[in-house]
């Protein structure tokens, strides 16, 4: 007989229930109690490591204290048939004085040292009495919503006649900034074309300027030509 085995206290003692549906995770919680006036150290074992996530899976109990494992079983296809051969195992052991190093402590440790307590993993599907307690809180919990909705709604009638007037402010001051940069666009448009308008004189002027240019030109030579010519002449 171990050292444990009078000493450490599982609860629940032997058998791991999960209650179905499996189609999510499903969590169970395993508790460790250590009475006695010494730490003990303890790690989680199973036969299905895949099919189950446990947190923590080990650690250091302080005297007097209690730990509470979960135990969170991974979806799965559930076949009342078949029979559950899952097991787990809790590995108890006194932690030695000034501990340091837990994973050197469980390769160190002697067979008599240690306590094994195992339990079985057994499947539970919800009979159709729990389907419907489970159903009828979720329907009936819209209907307490609406209700209270109502009460509030009720109660403060000029809270929200407020918010009516409030928002059909912030509409027509929308309508009025539309409008206004509406006719701010007008504006810049019509600018705009006076701008091209102008600038389309002003380039005409230059051209035509430019091609008088010339014709003043010949004419004022023609103007000296005719000068020199009549006083050779003469």
């Amino acid at each position: 007989m171990s050292k444990l085995e009078q000493v450490l206290i599982l609860d629940p003692p032997s058998d791991l229930k999960f209650k179905g549906p499996f189609t999510d995770v499903v969590t169970t919680n395993l508790k460790l109690r250590n009475p006695s006036d010494r730490k003990v150290c303890f790690k989680v074992k199973t036969t299905a490591p895949r099919r189950y996530c446990v947190r923590p899976n080990s650690g250091v109990i302080e005297p007097g204290a209690s730990v509470t494992i979960s135990v969170m079983l991974q979806p799965f296809d559930y076949d009342p048939n078949e029979k559950s051969k899952h097991k787990f195992m809790v590995q108890t052991i006194f932690a030695p004085p000034n501990i340091t190093d837990l994973e050197a402590m469980w390769k160190d440790a002697k067979p008599e040292d240690l306590m094994d307590s195992k339990l079985r993993c057994v499947f539970e599907l919800p009979s159709e009495n729990d389907k419907m307690n489970d159903v009828d809180p979720i329907k009936a919990a819209p209907v307490l919503n609406t209700s209270k909705a109502d009460s509030t709604s009720g109660a403060k009638p000029s809270s929200l006649s407020l918010d009516d007037t409030e928002m059909r402010k912030l509409m027509e001051e929308c309508k009025r900034l539309h409008v206004d940069r509406g006719k701010h666009l007008l504006y810049l448009k019509a600018q705009r074309s006076d701008n091209m308008v102008s600038n389309t004189a002003a380039m005409m002027r230059k051209e035509t300027s430019s091609k008088s240019l010339p014709s003043l030109l010949v004419v004022i030579a023609a103007i000296f030509i005719g000068f020199f010519l009549g006083k050779f002449v003469l």
